[in-house]
């Protein structure tokens, strides 16, 4: 074997072999103007981990199914949860827990706790149950009205029985509408990035100080793992239903909308106090929409005289209005504001 061979420096000159020797002699490093970048995904790994720590013992996999000839638990189905109270009351999907005959939740620790059922509410894809439990780490509900698009969050869940498995993303779109997986129409829907499993149903959407701010609903499976929630606001108005009703009574009127900024030129016009307003975008054949004079395309500034800027307030509304009883809807068209009367249902 030659020299050249033996020594791969051996083809340059005596100074620059030297040199080039010392070079691959020190340690890699990272050059300063990557240092800041690194520093930042430090700072952001330590905060996913830092919610994972602190949110992780609340979350839980629910377990629907029946019991066997042996008075067993047979386990038919799974999805995500997670406590909300210390008192043992978990909030989770509807369709997770609806029809089941028996519901069992397992916690972090290994332990499984039969639950019951509290109430469900198709129209959100919620549902309360509880655990005979006290003293249990439970998570906050955070306030959704601030989010923005763009923003970093943290999907959790136990999908399968898989202990607190953690995606990240970002909130990729607000207010959209998704039709369940019981054919329902859902509105005002968080979109986001965070890769959701089967199973990850009812699992919580975090933002980065550990706050609930959605609750993870469906995944388009063919769709790079699109995800869906149902925004905390949406949440802490139905378990406040739930806990206290069992189910969220409303009226319905077969609007399906979502929220619209207003033009300021509409806003100076009509003399509006809010430049949001919800925009018509179809109609429910045969409800009582539909019998009115509204058209889709209408924007939806009051009801009852009460300001409306987004689909949850026409949802508060509604959920207070005896059914049967005729309400007035102020609809902005065009040029035009118009009042019309309209008897709502009750909702199926």
């Amino acid at each position: 074997m030659d020299n050249e061979t033996k020594n791969p420096l051996s083809w340059l000159s005596g100074a620059e072999a030297s040199e080039a020797a010392d070079e691959l002699s020190r340690p890699c490093e990272v050059k300063a103007e990557d240092a800041s970048s690194i520093d930042l995904l430090d700072a952001y790994s330590r905060a996913v981990i830092a919610v994972v720590d602190a949110v992780g013992p609340a979350v839980v996999s629910i377990s629907v199914g029946q019991e066997n000839r042996q008075s067993e638990f047979e386990p038919m189905g799974a999805g995500s949860g997670f406590v909300i109270t210390p008192d043992g009351y978990l909030l989770t999907n509807s369709h997770v827990v609806a029809g089941a005959k028996k519901i069992e939740a397992a916690f972090m620790d290994g332990t499984r706790r039969p639950a019951t059922l509290v109430g469900l509410d198709v129209s959100t894809d919620l549902a309360v149950i509880c655990v005979n439990a006290s003293g249990l780490p439970y998570a906050e509900l955070g306030d959704s009205s601030d989010l923005r698009v763009g923003q970093l969050v943290i999907a959790m869940g136990n999908p399968l029985g898989f202990q607190s498995t953690v995606s990240t993303g970002v909130i990729s779109a607000l207010g959209r509408t998704l039709r369940s997986q019981m054919g329902r129409l859902i509105e005002n829907i968080i979109q986001h990035t965070a890769p959701l499993n089967p199973g990850n149903s009812g699992g919580p959407l975090l933002d980065a100080k550990g706050r609930v701010i959605g609750i993870n609903t469906a995944i388009i499976a063919m769709a790079q793992g699109i995800g869906f929630s149902i925004p905390s606001n949406t949440a802490k108005w139905v378990v406040s239903q739930l806990l206290s009703q069992g189910r969220v009574p409303r009226s319905y009127l077969g609007i399906i909308g979502q929220q619209r900024s207003l033009d300021r030129r509409i806003v100076r016009f009509h003399r509006l106090n809010e430049n949001q307003a919800v925009e018509i975008v179809a109609i429910e054949p045969g409800s009582p929409a539909k019998k009115s004079d509204l058209r889709t395309g209408d924007l939806i500034i009051a009801i009852n005289q009460r300001v409306v800027v987004n689909v949850d307030d026409m949802f508060r509304i509604l959920a207070d209005w005896p059914v049967g009883q005729c309400l007035t809807v102020t609809v902005v068209r065009g040029k035009e504001r118009i009042e019309m009367n309209i008897v709502p249902v009750e909702a199926n």
